[in-house]
């Protein structure tokens, strides 16, 4: 009988935890009160935030230029 009233107990501990911390999770997100959303409407030809490249001014199968590099600074 006492390990079923520990176990009760032990439970209902757990419950209240998990509702206090649920309460605070809410809290927390609402305490700014500002909840919008990002508008799910892309623009035609986009993937997302990214800018897409310009493509490269070569013809089909030439190496693409590689740009020069920066030169050292001295020291």
């Amino acid at each position: 009988m006492n390990h079923r009233r520990s176990h009760r107990t032990a439970v209902i501990i757990f419950a209240v935890a998990l509702a206090a911390v649920v309460i605070l999770a809410f809290a927390t997100t609402l305490h700014d009160g500002d909840t919008r959303v990002a508008d799910g409407v892309t623009p035609p030809g986009t993937v997302g935030l990214a800018k897409p490249h310009k493509p490269p001014d070569v013809a089909p199968g030439q190496a693409i230029p590689s740009l020069p590099h920066a030169p050292a600074s001295s020291r």
